[in-house]
């Protein structure tokens, strides 16, 4: 199906951009990648009159380490995260969660704020990204605003992002010493099933491990219990707790059947995959 007629706005400053949306209201979009939005607008699920093409804008497709942080400008494809060579030094967990994401076409054109905009429940990024402790900057008519990356995702395709803002930074602080980061997925279509990302990190010699689940809910999940059962554990004695935990956290995941597997079917991954991307996190053989 064709797209219905609409007209390209390409501003190449952020205030002319919030001024356009002001002008247009409902009957207009920001436009980035657009591998989300442009079949969404095929499909008529959505109509706009006006897109505001955000790719003309300056400093959009940073990518810069600024003091503590990580900072992901709104236009940065998850294919340039992939091979970014500050991502691949900081963040390789994250690089490598990249290079999976969907298909090349997908990682070539698509973006990680636009991801995070349509707020696909079996999207990658939320999950690594929360238990990152990334914040996302949006920019709006009234000024600019942080956001926990915890709080952002709200349910299926809704978002803590007013309509008329722009979500122009993502920001991920630098791990400190020792933090090992891992995130495994599974599914067999191009979004995944289930996602868990994991961390490690030992503090004056007391283990502490950090556990979030994504793709099985509504937004992401704050495995606490898993974490709680885990504090303090050394990595070699992880089989002897590891397993009961993640098990009693996977009988309690708000799964639901769909077209990724039924409920029992992806508890079950979970269950595998919180085992796994702990031990790998924790650099112990058996999470590979």
């Amino acid at each position: 199906m064709r797209l219905a007629p609409f007209q390209l706005h390409r501003p190449t400053e952020l205030q002319t951009a919030l001024e356009l949306r002001a002008q247009f209201g409902d009957d207009s979009a920001y436009y980035a990648g657009g591998t989300e939005l442009l079949l969404a607008l095929k499909a008529r699920v959505l109509r706009y009159e006006h897109l505001i093409d955000l790719k003309r804008i300056g400093g959009f497709d940073r990518i810069a380490v600024e003091k503590d942080e990580l900072v992901i400008g709104p236009l940065v494809t998850h294919l340039r995260l992939a091979t970014d060579p500050l991502i691949r030094e900081w963040l390789p967990a994250y690089a490598k969660l990249s290079d999976n994401v969907g298909n090349i076409r997908v990682r070539a054109s698509g973006t990680l704020a636009g991801n995070l905009c349509f707020s696909e429940p079996h999207a990658d990024p939320p999950a690594l990204l929360c238990l990152l402790g990334a914040t996302l900057t949006l920019s709006g008519p009234d000024g600019e605003r942080s956001v926990p990356m915890a709080e952002f995702i709200l349910g299926p395709f809704t978002t803590a992002r007013a309509d008329d803002e722009i979500l122009t930074a993502i920001r991920v602080p630098l791990p400190t010493a020792g933090e090992q980061f891992c995130y495994r997925s599974f599914g067999h279509l191009e979004y995944p099933a289930v996602g868990v990302a994991a961390a490690y990190q030992s503090q004056a010699g007391a283990p502490r491990y950090r556990v979030w689940i994504g793709c099985i809910g509504d937004n992401p999940i704050h495995a606490e219990p898993v974490e709680a059962a885990l504090a303090g554990v050394p990595p070699q004695a992880l089989s002897d707790v590891l397993p009961q935990a993640a098990e009693a956290m996977a009988a309690e995941l708000p799964a639901s059947d769909d077209i990724y597997g039924s409920a029992d079917y992806k508890r079950h991954l979970a269950a595998v995959f919180i085992g796994r991307a702990v031990l790998e996190s924790a650099g112990v053989a058996g999470g590979r």
